[in-house]
């Protein structure tokens, strides 16, 4: 006689299996004889521990590979919440709120993070290891752009020098084409495109302009403002959109220049970033403008957009918390 819990579990079983024109006997089958869950087949442990390979034998090589991949499954997490407010949203400002705040305590654990590349690697292992690795460049972050294409509209990512004269209802094709970071990854003797943007565009252009135009109108900064005037007023939603402009579009790169600081500048001259990019004027925040969100600043912020940090980096003062 079986016990009313399991003939009740049973009961809703065969409504499941009958509502999709399925066997419950069949399915139980299976169970009988399906081996026990492990938690290192779940996440598939043995797989992940072998994708580091590196390409030289000094051994913060490593170090260097777990680090970035692991920011790319956090930006993975980013684009979680992201695409559920682009697909899912329903105006709800509270539903929100909450994915915000789990975009910001993302970025939060990326940016504490990232003294493991400033601090967790010895500069001589990296300043040989870095040359065997061109063109690669971090610049080539497919995830990264998305996080901004998913976040803000794209005439907002133009470059600062184009954007006044970006046509009303220009294509998303156009616009795509002065997006700041393609300026960013220009050779520094030639002006011509880097290998490192050549090779990005032929893998990813196609798919970025295929989101970007998915995305119209319904970008996070779009969905915002579609919000009833009660709710866009809400201080915790303000907060948390202006973190994330803080987060993505400030502190993000600051830790980035403070990397390439610690390891590409020196007091006369800055070593090229692999690829070739321009770090020195491609990282700093007051130099990009860059804001997902510019309804929220005045402007004066707008003006003056990560100037006091990036002062405060380069005159080697306390690090921003």
């Amino acid at each position: 006689m079986l016990e009313d819990h399991i003939a009740s579990q049973i009961r809703k079983l065969e409504e499941k299996y009958k509502h999709s024109g399925q066997d419950l006997s069949a399915y139980l089958d299976g169970l009988l004889y399906q081996r026990y869950l492990t938690y290192w087949d779940y996440i598939h442990l043995d797989t992940l521990l072998s994708l580091q390979v590196p390409k030289t034998h000094f051994p913060d090589e490593e170090i260097f590979i777990m680090y970035h991949q692991i920011t790319e499954l956090y930006f993975k997490l980013i684009l979680h919440e992201m695409k559920q407010l682009a697909e899912s949203f329903e105006g709800a400002a509270d539903f929100m709120v909450e994915r915000l705040r789990r975009i910001n305590s993302y970025y939060k654990a990326l940016i504490s993070s990232f003294s493991i590349m400033i601090q967790g690697m010895e500069k001589e292992q990296f300043m040989r290891y870095r040359m065997a690795l061109l063109p690669a460049s971090g610049f080539q972050s497919v995830q990264y752009r998305t996080i901004e294409f998913y976040s803000t509209p794209l005439e907002n990512l133009a470059s600062i020098d184009k954007r006044e004269g970006l046509k009303k209802n220009s294509s998303v094709e156009d616009l795509y084409e002065q997006v700041y970071w393609k300026k960013g990854a220009t050779d520094l003797k030639s002006g011509e495109k880097t290998l490192t943007l050549k090779q990005f565009e032929n893998r990813y252009t196609p798919r970025l302009l295929r989101i970007a135009n998915q995305l119209k109108g319904s970008t996070l900064y779009e969905t915002y403002l579609k919000l009833s005037e009660a709710d866009r007023k809400r201080e915790d939603l303000i907060s948390e959109l202006r973190l994330l402009d803080t987060n993505a579009n400030i502190k993000w790169p600051l830790v980035h220049m403070g990397s390439a600081k610690r390891y590409l500048g020196t007091h006369k001259e800055a070593v090229e970033a692999t690829g070739g990019t321009n770090w020195k004027s491609y990282l700093p925040p007051h130099f990009q403008k860059i804001i997902f969100f510019p309804i929220l600043y005045g402007e004066v912020e707008q003006d003056e957009w990560g100037k006091a940090w990036v002062d405060e980096f380069l005159a080697d003062g306390p690090k921003p918390n």
